[in-house]
């Protein structure tokens, strides 16, 4: 009798129209603009799965047509193309690529994984239990990213699980998956199903879906899903209703012995066999909460397992290590001070390199923050009415009192919240006409009120600063969120960059107005320059040992750098820019095909120390960039500094060496005394001895 591997969600009606479509296997249902249909590779409840390729890339993809219209619960096949869509980030979980719900009959198209599926892959009997656990802990990095998107699977088998290219798992087919806070049943498969899932009253639960990686795994180690027999399996078919196919399976599940076969597999430990228990426990209250204690459980397995040879080693390894250094002394003292040298450097340049990816990531995350609210702030309707009422308008400033005080309530009540997360305000708030004419601002300037700013980078937002009086006579307002290019502001002398964001006209045609927020490159970093470089000042201290700088990939100027914020308003400063050496190592690096697009450099130089003695000298530094801005993080450190323990190291050695050449002296000769005392008193015992022989 072949094995029961049904979704129990297939009525007679359905399964009639999946012999329907069995017949048209040759056709396919529909042609899809784009794509060239190639073959039917799967049938199902619902539909047919065909492989297709995709005309401007030729990449294959797989098309899934919904054919079976009769009968069908749309909202079944909604449901697995919206949790595909929020999932897609994932690597573990297979990705969605179009979606035709226009279509007669609709369709979506996804990645089209070569390998088939793990059931297909199962047909030859259980893996290796290595294998089996790699797999497992797969799926589960793809449910915790489910479970943490509020995703249950709700029907997790290997007919669910795709093998790409390299035979990783990728979990697919979210028909009958719930929302973490949805009330409504989700019945999944026979024998990977937990027992109190099979009900129509049920409720969806994390659990559900550890029961059937249990299930899963069990199958992975012994080649059968848990409680699959014969008998079973006829209990099962004899009845008549779902209803009772549902309690009957219950019954078999709850009454049945434990499952056991695992437990005998070759290289399954105690510890894996406790796991696979702990997932297929019947009373949900014992089994593991969730995908992530599983994956917990597997991980602090495999941990163990590597201490084992290193608990082993440590036993000998002293003993063989120090029998190996005994003649090599002077030798090892040399290789050791140059060792860690070198590993000292490259621990500092990680931590650089470490703090620089956090701060590149912090600054993004600044920057995609402010936007974001600014985007909030654009979308207003009350700012969409006032802003189309007065972008035009010839009114003097200070009768435009309703957008005034409109913006600058939403600028304050934006400020206090800044203010109560500690964090840094925004240099000024203002907002532009359509035309670039700057009709409100905060901090007030009447300077620059009404005048035009469309030669700004942050109005038309094409990457280049225009003359005030060279602007194009083509010019438009940005029609999309906008990072400017960085400049100089006329009012502080140091570098600056605008946030902008376009305001639409009520039908979405026309943009209206731009509002835009500027801060320095200086407060971006503020946040994380004390946290990095520390709070102590240049007068406080007479030797900056850490600090953090900011440099444009276009024209390698720094934006920021310690010497550049203690520059006063109005100073000149002289434009600083990295070292070629430097320059062509980011170059490289961004240029390299899947190369790493951090760089770290044991020997830098600061350009600022040509003119200033506190930047002087070698340093190490790590180089991050933030998103795609066009912007590079620099997290510099002195380099003698870093190194001063080795120097400290090497200092005690010389003087341990010392000590321990004048105790090993004194040792050798107390022994050598003892010997000889030793050798003198039986030389003399012998003597008189002789002598009262002779007497």
């Amino acid at each position: 009798m072949p094995p029961i591997e049904d979704t129990l969600t297939q009525t007679p009606t359905s399964l009639e129209h999946s012999r329907e479509l069995s017949e048209l296997s040759y056709n396919p249902p529909a042609e899809i603009p784009g794509y060239r249909i190639l073959h039917c590779i799967g049938e199902g409840a619902y539909g047919s799965v065909w492989l297709a390729r995709e005309s401007n890339t030729g990449k294959n993809v797989a098309v899934k047509f919904y054919s079976h219209r009769r009968g069908l619960d749309w909202s079944l096949l909604n449901r697995e193309v919206e949790k595909l869509a929020v999932l897609y980030t994932s690597r573990n979980i297979v990705g969605l690529l179009d979606v035709g719900w226009d279509s007669d009959p609709p369709f979506y198209v996804m990645e089209y994984l070569e390998n088939g599926s793990l059931a297909a892959f199962l047909s030859g009997g259980a893996l290796p239990v290595h294998e089996a656990v790699r797999i497992a802990k797969s799926i589960l990095q793809a449910l915790v990213h489910a479970h943490n998107s509020g995703i249950l699977h709700c029907d997790l088998k290997p007919a669910n699980v795709l093998l790409d290219g390299d035979f990783e798992p990728r979990l697919c087919d979210f028909g009958q998956s719930r929302l973490s806070n949805e009330q409504n049943p989700a019945l999944g498969t026979l024998f990977y199903m937990a027992p109190e899932q099979a009900d129509m009253k049920a409720v969806p639960d994390t659990r559900w879906d550890v029961y059937a990686l249990g299930a899963l795994l069990y199958q992975l180690l012994c080649g059968e899903p848990p409680f699959r027999s014969r008998d079973n399996e006829a209990k099962i078919r004899a009845a008549s209703s779902l209803e009772e196919r549902l309690a009957a399976y219950r019954d078999v599940i709850q009454s049945s012995p434990t499952p056991q076969a695992h437990h005998r597999i070759a290289g399954v430990d105690r510890r894996l066999a406790e796991i696979v228990d702990q997932c297929l426990t019947i009373d949900p209250n014992k089994r593991a909460p969730n995908a992530q204690a599983v994956l917990n459980m597997l991980e602090a397995r495999d941990r163990q397992r590597a201490r084992r040879p290193l608990i082993v080693l440590g036993g000998f390894g002293p003993v063989l290590l120090l029998a190996a250094m005994i003649p090599f002394t002077l030798d090892w003292m040399k290789s050791s001070v140059d060792t860690a040298e070198t590993n000292l450097t490259q621990r500092a340049l990680e931590s650089d390199e470490v703090s620089a990816n956090i701060l590149a990531k912090s600054v993004q995350t600044e920057l995609d923050d402010r936007l974001s609210e600014l985007v909030r702030v654009a979308a207003d309707d009350r700012v969409q009415s006032i802003q189309a009422s007065t972008a035009t308008s010839a009114i003097p400033w200070q009768d435009r009192s309703e957008l005034k005080q409109l913006l600058d309530g939403i600028k304050n009540n934006v400020d206090e919240q800044r203010n109560s997360q500690l964090r840094e305000l925004d240099t000024s708030w203002f907002l532009t006409d359509s035309e670039g004419t700057l009709r409100w601002r905060n901090p007030e300037s009447t300077s620059v009120t009404d005048r035009s700013f469309a030669h700004r980078d942050y109005f038309h937002g094409r990457g280049l600063e225009y003359e005030r009086t060279g602007v194009p006579n083509d010019i438009q307002p940005i029609k999309s969120p906008h990072i400017s290019l960085s400049f100089r502001s006329a009012q502080t002398n140091r570098m600056m960059v605008a946030i902008s964001v376009p305001i639409w006209d009520k039908t979405k045609q026309r943009v209206i107005g731009v509002l835009a927020r500027t801060s320095h490159h200086g407060e971006l970093l503020a946040a994380y320059k004390n946290s990095i470089s520390g709070s102590r000042t240049i007068a406080e201290t007479s030797n900056i040992n850490r600090l953090i700088a900011l440099v444009d990939n276009r024209s390698w100027e720094f934006l920021d750098h310690q010497s550049i914020s203690g520059i006063r308003t109005n100073e000149k400063i002289e434009d600083v820019t990295l070292d070629e050496s430097v320059q062509q190592t980011l170059q490289n690096l961004s240029n390299a095909p899947y190369a790493n697009s951090n760089a770290i450099v044991d020997n830098y130089i600061d350009p600022f120390g040509a003119n200033n003695p506190e930047y002087e000298g070698r340093w190490l530094a790590a180089f991050s960039p933030v998103g795609d801005v066009g912007w590079t993080v620099i997290v510099q450190e002195r380099r003698d500094v870093a190194l001063r323990p080795v120097q400290e190291m090497k200092s005690r050695l010389i003087r341990y060496g010392f000590g321990a050449l004048v105790v090993g002296c004194i040792l050798i000769g107390a022994l050598w005394f003892i010997v000889l005392r030793f050798l003198n008193r039986s030389h003399n015992t012998d003597r008189i001895g002789r002598r009262n022989q002779e007497g």
